[in-house]
């Protein structure tokens, strides 16, 4: 970590931190940013996964990237990765969770963990990178599409509904500095979450989708790179929906 450390205050590339980095939409974001010329500060609660991402990236030809550990629950734990930055051009607030739950079985400790990941470390890092971001900041927030409300999952549609929020608020309060903060629904997308799922059901998941198929991380990270580029100047407080058009049936069908 020392010598990670040491490269992240020296690199003359804009620094952007992204969360929830070892797999799936975060992985696919660190590999497009990196492309994209940041040096890249992936952190997961996963170490063991985070590390061997990491790794893999550096040796596929991604060379300036670090990893750190980070439950995005421990406030001071945030701050202190934070503080190990004088200065952060992007953030990509990704970390998450997901469960299926109906609205009889959860439990207000259901509620309150979602909202602790969900939001509240978001606002976090949010808070913290903030400080830290010039005129040409950029923070980006991965929302769902399910904050236009959906069944079995109360506290997750809450947790997003609370993100779109909380993006508009933090863009009307960030912008005189020149930051813009945005946000990306993802609809359904191909990632560990349906590892489990059988082929017939991925299928039919795929053919519910205007597009005939589902997201890829890639498609996310395409979205992400665009709202977290310098050359963005006129696009803050809005909620992108990177669905393959499947909101414009609503949610109910």
């Amino acid at each position: 970590m020392k010598a990670a450390q040491k490269m992240s205050q020296q690199t003359d590339m804009p620094i952007v931190l992204v969360t929830g980095a070892a797999r799936g939409i975060g992985l696919a974001t660190a590999k497009r940013l990196a492309a994209d010329g940041f040096h890249v500060v992936m952190t997961d609660a996963d170490r063991q996964t985070l590390e061997a991402s990491a790794t893999a990236l550096s040796q596929a030809g991604s060379p300036s990237v670090e990893a750190h550990q980070l439950d995005i629950r421990d406030e001071r734990a945030c701050e202190a990765l934070l503080g190990r930055f004088t200065h952060i051009d992007a953030l990509i607030n990704n970390a998450g969770v997901f469960e299926v739950k109906k609205t009889a079985e959860l439990t207000t400790d259901d509620f309150r963990r979602m909202f602790d990941i969900n939001v509240i470390g978001m606002f976090v890092l949010a808070r913290g990178a903030a400080a830290r971001m010039t005129s040409s900041g950029r923070i980006v927030n991965i929302a769902s599409r399910a904050y236009l409300g959906a069944v079995d999952y109360a506290h997750y549609v809450s947790s997003k509904a609370a993100v779109v929020g909380l993006t508009r608020a933090l863009a009307l309060e960030l912008a005189p500095r020149g930051i813009l903060v945005n946000a990306v629904a993802p609809g359904v997308i191909d990632t560990p979450i349906l590892a489990a799922w059988s082929d017939e059901a991925r299928a039919k998941l795929a053919t519910a989708q205007p597009v005939g198929r589902l997201g890829r991380p890639e498609d996310i990270a395409a979205m992400v790179s665009f709202l977290a580029s310098a050359k963005t100047e006129f696009i803050t407080g809005q909620t992108i929906l990177v669905d393959g058009g499947r909101s414009l049936g609503g949610l109910a069908t």
